[in-house]
C-alpha cells in the first residue's frame, strides 16, 4: 500500500501563515491511500490566522481550503464523495452555512453529514468541515 501525504506549499495564499498547524498539533492536510483523498478538517481562518467573523465567511474559507487541496492533487470539487461539518449552534448557523455551501458546491454532490457540536478547537470557530475525494485513477 503506498501512502502519500499532501503538502501544502510555503507561498500557499489559501494557507498563508496558517500551514505551520500541522506541524504543531502533528497531522496532514491530506493524506492520499487506496486511490481516495482524505482531507482533514478545514476551518474559518483566514490566511493571515485571524478568525473570519460570520459562518458565511467561515464556510467560505473552509471550502476554499478544500479546494486548493483538491487542487494540488489535480482534482476539482467533484472529486468529492463524501464530507462531514461539525457546527457550532447548528440551528443558528444553518441558514448561513446553506448559503455559502449552495454557492460553492455544485453537482454532483457528495454525501454530507451534518453534526452539531458545544465547540471547535479555537474559540470563535464556528464550523469544521472534512472530506474525502476519489481519485478517477483508482491506481493512485
Amino acid at each position: 500500500m503506498t501512502i502519500h501525504t499532501v503538502e501544502i506549499p510555503e507561498d500557499s495564499e489559501v494557507f498563508g501563515e496558517t500551514r505551520g498547524a500541522f506541524a504543531r498539533f502533528g497531522y496532514s492536510a491530506a493524506v492520499r491511500a487506496h486511490g481516495l483523498l482524505f482531507i482533514a478538517g478545514t476551518i474559518g481562518r483566514r490566511a493571515d490566522g485571524t478568525i473570519a467573523d460570520t459562518i458565511e465567511e467561515q464556510t467560505e474559507i473552509a471550502i476554499r481550503r478544500i479546494e486548493e487541496i483538491l487542487r494540488l492533487e489535480n482534482l476539482d470539487m467533484s472529486a468529492l464523495v463524501d464530507v462531514t461539518s461539525y457546527h457550532v449552534d447548528i440551528h443558528r448557523h444553518m441558514p448561513g452555512f446553506l448559503e455559502a455551501k449552495q454557492r460553492l458546491i455544485k453537482a454532483p454532490f457528495p454525501t454530507w453529514s451534518l453534526i452539531g457540536v458545544s465547540a471547535l478547537a479555537s474559540p470563535g470557530l464556528l464550523v469544521e468541515i472534512r472530506a474525502t475525494a476519489a481519485y478517477s485513477d483508482a491506481s493512485r
